[in-house]
């Protein structure tokens, strides 16, 4: 490969790097916030109308032709919407009821549900290689949510089953946003997602009764740090490193998040994985890589 090829290459996997990055900080974050009292359907609310507001003002002042769209497109961008709100919730609600590293994980099982999907209605062929990672993916995720522990999964169930539904959530969002980076570019697609988003949420809830909750100063800089660094850029970046490398090789480089999860969860709100856990996520992040190295490498 040319020095002329790769670069643009090392663009992509370090904008996904970024991503994965500040997704791992910004959960251990929201789990700081559940802890200051902060529900996950109001963080909801909170994370996408701030990150919602801030990019439009962003575009507004520097690069308004990017918000131009045509009609036709608005229905797939509600329902992109849509299931970036759902994702958001089953995500944050997993946080509050499981280790951060073992939500993320859990969010993590997503590409082998697009392989699922794609074997039941895309006519694609699963591979011994694409089983093994499969059978892997889920023995990795049954250490790391502790299953053989009964008192541990009566007590989580409910996070573990949002959390899988997190997984669900994020493939479809990952499908349905490179369809739309077919015709638009990532910061327009991520814009009208969480427009959309932010709507839903302004439904469901009182329009911005989350913003009445009284939070501390610093309960506020997370909910702003959520918003901001924890949304726009993050979702910004893995936008742009799939336009470049495509979805496969974004989701191998984005497996390094459970790792900054982990570290960040430690410092932050003292969670510590122990051995059968730790086990547990390579295993996962290991047939991850497996199950996509093993498809088309675009």
């Amino acid at each position: 490969m040319r020095i002329s090829e790769a670069r643009p290459l090392l663009q992509g996997y370090a904008y996904v790097f970024l991503a994965a990055a500040l997704w791992a900080l910004s959960g251990a974050v929201s789990k700081y916030l559940f802890f200051g009292g902060v529900a996950p359907l109001q963080l909801v609310q909170l994370r996408t109308t701030i990150a919602c507001s801030s990019l439009l003002l962003w575009l507004v002042v520097g690069r308004r032709r990017i918000l131009a769209v045509e009609r036709k497109d608005l229905p797939y961008f509600l329902l992109l919407g849509l299931i970036l709100a759902f994702a958001q919730f089953t995500y944050l609600f997993a946080i509050s009821r499981i280790h951060v590293a073992a939500a993320i994980l859990l969010q993590y099982q997503s590409p082998v549900i697009i392989a699922t999907y794609g074997f039941l209605f895309g006519g694609r062929s699963l591979s011994s290689n694409t089983l093994i990672a499969i059978f892997g993916a889920v023995g990795g995720c049954y250490l790391m949510v502790g299953a053989y522990n009964v008192d541990l999964i009566a007590m989580n169930r409910a996070g573990i089953v949002s959390g899988l539904a997190s997984a669900a959530g994020f493939a479809w969002y990952t499908m349905k946003s490179e369809c739309g980076m077919r015709s638009y570019g990532p910061w327009t697609v991520l814009f009208y997602a969480l427009f959309f988003a932010a709507l839903a949420c302004n439904i469901v809830l009182p329009p911005l009764a989350a913003f009445a909750g009284g939070y501390t100063i610093r309960l506020w800089c997370g909910i702003a740090f959520i918003g901001i660094i924890g949304t726009i850029f993050p979702f910004g970046f893995y936008n742009k490193g799939i336009r470049i490398i495509r979805s496969t090789r974004a989701s191998i480089t984005a497996t390094i998040e459970p790792v900054f999860a982990g570290v960040a969860a430690y410092f932050l709100v003292g969670e510590a994985m122990g051995p059968m856990q730790m086990a547990g996520a390579m295993l996962v992040i290991s047939s991850i890589l497996l199950l996509q190295i093993r498809q088309d490498p675009a």
